[in-house]
């Protein structure tokens, strides 16, 4: 029997039936998942943006240039941290708002601040090459990125921008977004927004004005504004102007035929104004409104201010053209520049007109029109002559000492070593003399003076207490904008107001902040600052020491330059000035260098000054009427002295002993002198013979010589001079025989119908070129030429019985000319003067 093993049955396994229903609860719940995911992540983003935009609020407010207005109210320039001019959507032409539109983002007033299909495109460009490589950024999605955040391109940073341009699109309207987008963006060579684009580029400040060529270039630039750039690459801005064009065509916005009109035109850049100009007087207002009108200066570049000014810009681009003139200053030094400031003021209101700092002055840079120097001879008006004359006890004809003298150790010279005895006031101020100022100072009293000139807005030092402040010997100085100010006291009758460069400020709201404009300071009488002019109305002219500052128009002013203080190098200098005034308008100018040593001098003494202050004001002033300097109401002009009467009894003979002719006349006061004035036969003019204490003169004579002779009376004290006598002619007898006196039928009482000689009575003194001449010794024979009988070389000699010898005139004259009458002038003053 065989054992057959019973095999278990193997159960087999049911298949699961498909359940759908229990699908489609998953599907339902992974999409209602979803939903939720996708809402919360939409909530997320709104409120993520609402966020951002609510912690970078200030972030909306974009820096604005200050705007400049010269005294005009014409706008001449703009400060600013950044040039941005913040334009209303209202002054945005409509082509000018298309044109970006078309370029940047066609769908702009459709989508909500993220343009899907664009975005979906940059997605499958990114995905493709593992990284972010394009944008497809809407303009809201550009100003949210301009606004808050960076330029990188990664996924985070991108949903952040779509966040805040759903916000953006939430909060503002389509318009005030574009608005805000063309403000902000930035346009290459410095722009930022499209107002200041189209000033850099096309020169345009009125967006309307712009042309379709202009508008589809300055579309062109944000998507590269080097590269696009029409300055910097023309060719390739060209190029993208065409796509912009063509787009505006394909999206109707603009024909064909303005945009065949518009794509070959050839960029040309206009003329721009340097940004150099106005630098000093631009750093001056930032000052003044940072220190009168208490705005920050990081605020006024930032908040879009307007600054109305005082600056006259024609004077101002004068003076700039001037200090770029090399030919205007003399040479540099081997390692320093020769070095200038200046400073003008408008008399009437103290308004600053124009000031430079310096020769190439560079954006917060040393401002020489406010550095103090010293002045040398521009201060004696203001700290002795002036204040002489408020005093009362002095007028132009008063009489000052000019005598070499030691003041308590201090023993200054005239420049040129001549000492004159005493001099008018007037002669001292025109000549620039010395002694006299010193003098002066010392009689009025260093304290009145001093107080007078800081009344007139100087400052001293405590170590400025001595007479050496007579010519402008300070421990610090003074700077050209405040002698400016002082001399404009002269032309306002003695009125003084604060110098000032702001007039007002409009501030960003629209709130006008008004300069405080204060009663002028009367600083001296009206009569002293009549009297004042008068004096210095001399100086430029002939024989003046600032005569190179003379032009056209009714001019006053003083020179002034202070000695170099190196062992050898004495006769030059270290600052030079002229300060000088019209009725309109003072001014003050400053040469020299910044450092001072044996290689960097002056050497061209202050006419350089005087010239430099008449290229400026001449053309500054040019289209200006002409006004002259006024005498004040109840004033009574400077009384001059009174001149001696006329000498009577004159008479001249023959003295046949004495082989002279004899003079005589009646005499006249006992502090006159007498001046004899000959002419031979063989001389064209009268030249002053001699200078006499006494009624007569014994003038020896050449036989058979014909000579004329008339005497005037001379008052020393006064430096008046009687008019002259009649002219009486002898002539002398060939044999030595006496000859009566014949008196010229054309020389008759009163000397009508000739002629008055140059170094007559009344006539103009003629200075030579040069320095004044020390007093020299005549040449070989007579005085006045002639040779005296016998070929000797000894002067002649006349003897009266009883009365002494004659008393010749100090100093020989020499070719006819006497120092004090014909007396040569320097045209500059030199050191200390």
């Amino acid at each position: 029997m065989s054992n057959t093993e019973k095999k278990p049955a193997v159960k087999k396994k049911k298949k699961k039936k498909f359940n759908g229903k229990k699908l489609l609860v998953w599907m339902l719940a992974a999409s209602a998942f979803a939903v939720v995911l996708a809402f919360a992540g939409y909530l997320f983003i709104i409120a993520n943006g609402q966020n951002e935009l609510a912690e970078g609020a200030d972030k909306f407010n974009m820096d604005e240039a200050a705007h400049v207005y010269d005294v005009n109210g014409d706008e001449v320039t703009t400060l600013a941290r950044v040039n941005r001019e913040i334009v209303e959507f209202s002054e945005i032409p409509e082509k000018l708002r298309n044109a970006f539109i078309a370029t940047e983002d066609r769908r702009f007033n459709e989508h909500s601040g993220v343009d899907l299909y664009s975005l979906g495109r940059a997605v499958v460009k990114d995905v493709i090459a593992r990284s972010a490589v394009e944008g497809g950024s809407t303009i809201t999605q550009q100003l949210a990125k301009n606004l808050f955040l960076n330029a990188d391109k990664t996924f985070f940073r991108k949903a952040t921008e779509v966040s805040i341009a759903i916000a953006l699109e939430r909060n503002f309207t389509k318009d005030e977004i574009l608005k805000m987008y063309l403000n902000r963006i930035y346009f290459g060579s410095g722009a930022y927004g499209v107002k200041a684009a189209a000033k850099v580029y096309f020169g345009v400040s009125d967006l309307s004005a712009l042309k379709t060529w202009q508008i589809a270039t300055l579309a062109a630039i944000p998507k590269a504004p080097s590269h696009y750039s029409p300055i910097d690459n023309p060719e390739k801005s060209k190029e993208r102007r065409a796509v912009v064009l063509r787009l505006m065509t394909d999206q109707g916005y603009i024909t064909e035929e303005e945009r065949k009109e518009a794509v070959d035109v050839d960029y040309e850049r206009p003329v721009q104004n340097d940004q150099k100009q106005y630098l000093t007087f631009l750093d001056y207002v930032v000052k003044e409104a940072t220190e009168k009108f208490e705005i920050e200066e990081d605020k006024l570049l930032r908040e879009g201010y307007k600054i109305y000014t005082t600056m006259d810009s024609n004077a101002q681009r004068i003076l700039e053209e001037t200090y770029n003139n090399p030919k205007m200053f003399q040479g540099d030094g081997p390692s320093q520049k020769i070095q200038s400031g200046m400073a003008i003021v408008n008399n009437k209101d103290g308004g600053i007109v124009a000031m430079i700092g310096g020769r190439d002055y560079v954006r917060k840079g040393l401002n020489r029109a406010t550095v103090a120097r010293q002045p040398g001879s521009s201060f004696k008006p203001l700290v002795v002559y002036a204040p002489a004359i408020e005093s009362g006890k002095y007028t132009p004809y008063s009489m000052l000492k000019d005598e070499k003298q030691d003041f308590n150790g201090y023993s200054p010279n005239n420049y040129d070593n001549v000492y004159r005895g005493q001099v008018t006031m007037t002669e001292a101020v025109k000549r620039s003399i010395n002694l006299p100022a010193v003098w002066l100072l010392k009689e009025i009293g260093l304290s009145k003076g001093i107080q007078f000139a800081k009344n007139m807005g100087i400052p001293f030092d405590e170590k400025d207490s001595n007479l050496a402040i007579a010519l402008g010997g300070m421990t610090r100085g003074v700077s050209p904008l405040q002698m400016a100010s002082a001399y404009s006291a002269f032309a306002n009758n003695g009125a003084q107001y604060a110098t000032h460069s702001i007039v007002k400020i409009v501030k960003p709201n629209g709130e006008t902040l008004n300069y405080k404009q204060d009663k002028p300071k009367q600083v001296m009488s009206a009569k002293t600052a009549y009297y004042m002019t008068e004096m210095m109305k001399t100086v430029v002219e002939t024989g003046g020491t600032g005569v190179k500052a003379k032009f056209n128009r009714p001019l006053a002013g003083k020179t002034g330059s202070t000695q170099l203080d190196l062992k050898g190098f004495e006769k030059y200098d270290r600052d030079v000035w002229f300060v000088g005034y019209t009725p309109e308008w003072s001014a003050a100018v400053w040469e020299g260098f910044d450092k001072t040593d044996t290689k960097h001098y002056v050497t061209v003494g202050s006419g350089s000054t005087a010239a430099i202050f008449k290229e400026v004001m001449s053309k500054a002033m040019a289209k200006m009427p002409v006004t002259n300097f006024s005498k004040p109401e109840g004033v009574a002009p400077p009384e001059e002295p009174k001149a001696p009467d006329a000498i009577t009894g004159f008479k001249v003979e023959y003295i046949r002993e004495k082989k002279a002719v004899r003079l005589t006349w009646n005499p006249a006061a006992d502090n006159m002198q007498y001046r004899i004035y000959r002419k031979s036969s063989k001389e064209a003019d009268y030249s002053m013979h001699y200078e006499v204490k006494l009624p007569e003169l014994d003038d020896i004579a050449m036989p058979g010589e014909t000579y004329s002779y008339y005497v005037t009376a001379y008052n020393p004290d006064t430096k008046t001079e009687s008019p002259p006598t009649d002219k009486l002619e002898i002539t002398v007898p060939k044999d030595g025989g006496a000859e009566s006196p014949t008196p010229s039928p054309s020389m008759s009482p009163g000397g009508s119908g000739s002629p008055v000689p140059s170094g007559s009575p009344g006539a103009t003194p003629k200075p030579s070129d040069g320095k004044t001449p020390k007093p020299s010794p005549g040449t070989s024979g007579s005085p006045g030429g002639s040779p005296s009988p016998g070929g000797g070389s000894s002067p002649p000699t006349s003897v009266e019985a009883g009365k002494g010898s004659a008393v010749p005139r100090v100093g020989t004259p020499v070719n006819g000319k006497e120092q004090g009458v014909n007396g040569a002038v320097a045209e500059d003053d030199g050191p200390g003067h």
